[in-house]
Formats: structure tokens, sequence, C-alpha cells
């Protein structure tokens, strides 16, 4: 598992989805956009007709990869313009916020990573209800044609669109011929026998396989969150602990230690970290339900109130209650060795 200082700058850098090209940042038709900067075609600088990719593309895992690799190499023989499109918030979200999942990834994240695969461009569409009402035609029409001419439309074969989620790949096909695009549906991306899903990722993670997860999204699994004051204890045992509080929505693996990464800009420690609330000291009232403490190697200095991204490479072990304070250090200088032994002692440059 002991990886070079470059293989491990590599997968912290996949795993929060940079390096990125040079891209600007746009408005374009009241919706935000990443648009690639040289070499690329700019699809509404010149009306240059669009392939487009379409999905919520959580995770932006190897199916949703296929997907938009799929559309670039159309665009590029086609010689037009690729961009991918998803929505802000998650439209799961608001149509079922009961029942919504947690995010394998923020949209702002999803949108920096779908850049990185080659599109030409990502634009991130405000939903709400009042767009979830709007007809698959209609939207198609007002929304997708008014950003850029539509030349191809790139979906997974069971996608939807539109109220009623009547624009399905079929219905989607019939528009094409009458408006003049082709609409090309994949079929899912098949890996160890299933289907590569957001929910199949969702239940590995929830078992604290970290590393299986990270196979079908081709990167290590990232949670983000901010770094707030703790209990104290661990720097009383020689452990000073990063305790982060997640963001919201955010898909935590199970309870559990795991060897990481914590990322703070174009900087990343390797860390031991337990996912969850400790089960050998009582937590203050009004305590967040899960939290991330993470041990750091090799850091000084202050992260109060900074935004980190914990990068989870293994599991290393399962929460336990401890008998007695030795039996706790014990256990936790064990974990803190193994990942000075596999992940280093020192800072990880990382581009950003």
């Amino acid at each position: 598992m002991t990886l070079s200082a470059t293989g491990m700058a590599r997968l912290v850098g996949d795993a929060c989805g940079v390096p990125l090209p040079e891209f600007d940042t746009v408005t374009v038709r009241g919706a935000r956009a990443l648009v690639r900067r040289g070499g690329g075609f700019s699809p509404w600088d010149d009306a240059r007709p669009c392939a487009y990719a379409i999905g919520a593309f959580d995770g932006v895992h190897l199916g949703h990869r296929r997907l938009v690799g799929s559309c670039v190499d159309h665009a590029r023989e086609a010689c037009v313009a690729s961009c991918a499109v998803l929505f802000d918030p998650d439209p799961a979200r608001v149509l079922a916020p009961a029942g919504a999942e947690p995010e394998l990834l923020p949209v702002d994240a999803r949108a920096r990573l779908l850049l990185s695969l080659g599109v030409d461009a990502v634009v991130t569409l405000p939903f709400d209800k009042g767009v979830a009402a709007v007809p698959y035609d209609q939207f198609v029409r007002s929304t997708l044609a008014a950003i850029a001419p539509i030349e191809s439309l790139h979906v997974g074969e069971d996608f939807r669109l539109g109220a009623g989620g009547a624009g399905n790949v079929a219905a989607l096909k019939a528009l094409g011929r009458v408006l003049g695009f082709e609409v090309h549906g994949m079929g899912l991306v098949d890996h160890g026998g299933s289907p590569v899903s957001s929910t199949r990722i969702r239940g590995l993670l929830a078992t604290g396989d970290v590393r299986a997860a990270a196979e079908l999204l081709a990167r290590c699994h990232v949670v983000g969150g901010t770094v707030a004051h703790g209990r104290g204890e661990g720097a009383g045992m020689g452990f000073p602990t990063a305790n982060v509080v997640p963001s919201t929505h955010a898909c935590l693996p199970a309870d559990g230690v795991y060897a990481c990464y914590v990322r703070q800009g174009d900087s990343a420690w390797p860390a031991a970290v337990n996912v969850g609330l400790p089960r050998s000291f009582k937590m203050p009232e009004g305590s967040p339900e899960r939290l991330l403490e993470a041990n750091l190697m090799g850091f000084s200095g202050d992260l109060y109130g900074s935004f980190v991204e914990v990068v989870f490479v293994e599991w290393l072990r399962a929460p336990r209650e401890f008998p007695t304070l030795a039996e706790l250090e014990r256990v936790v200088g064990e974990n803190i060795d193994w990942v000075r032994e596999n992940l280093g002692t020192v800072r990880v440059g990382v581009s950003a």
C-alpha cells in the first residue's frame, strides 16, 4: 500500500477532481458554466452546435465517465462542441426530499470533475419544482437549444426528463427526429458482474468498504467539511485532532477508523480518521450526530474554521468502546502507525 510522493499527490489530486484544465466561470442564459480555455470549442461564442451529456452525475463514477467520454468522442468526430449539463440542487432533493440519498459529491464538485473529463463546458442549471413541471419537449426547445444549437443528446438508458419523467430515451429520440438532433442512450456499465450506480457505491460506503467504492468511482471517496473545536482528549493523549463537521447531505462511510488524507487548499496530510461519535467519551449536548476526527501526520498550525476535504483510502477497524484509557491510546497509536508506514508522515503537495 506504500505510495511514492508522486503517487500520493496523484491519488489525492484525482480524488478531489484536480488537476483541472484552465477554465473561466461565466453565466449563460442565467446558468453557471465552466468553460475550458484554449483548444476547445465554445458552445456559445460562435453558435456552434453542441453535443450534450445530461444527468445528475452524483459521484461522477465509471458509468458517468463512460457517458461523458462517449459524448466528447462524438463531438470531436462531428466537429461540434461538447457540454455536460447537470442541475443544482440535485433533482432528487427537490422532488422527494424526505427520501433523498446522501450525496457522493456536492454539485459544484461534480461540475469541476466533469470538466476534467474533456468536455468543452459544464453548465449547471438551477432546478426547482417549477422547472420540474416543464414538459420535456419545452425544456429541450427553450432551455437546451437556447444555450447552443443541439447536435446530439447523450444520456443513460434509464434517463427521464421533464414533467412526470415523460422525456425518456424513446420520447427524446422522437423529438430529435422532428428537431434534427441525435439521441444516444447508454446502457449501465458493468463492474464485477453488477451495474455501476450511485446506489451501489453508497451501499459499499455504508459497510466501510471504501476501497471497493474507489474502484467504481475511479477515485477515492471524498467528504468535505469545516474544522471545529473538539473536546481536547486527543491532544491530551498526544494525538491532536482536527474535528471536521461534514457538509450537509454528505455521504459518510460507516462508523469506524480509516486511513485518509486531509486536503486543505493545495496541501494534504496523511491522517487516521474516526468516523462517528467516539464511544469512550461523553459528547457535550448539541454535538453533531456524526463527526470526522482526524489525526494529521506532519501538520502544525491552525485549521479552525477552514474547509477541508477528507479523502478515504483504507478501512482500518470497526468502532469500539475501550475499557481503559491505556487501551484506547494503544489502539489509536497502532492506527496512526499504519498511516505513517503506508501513507507517510509529511505534507503532500497537490495541484489546485
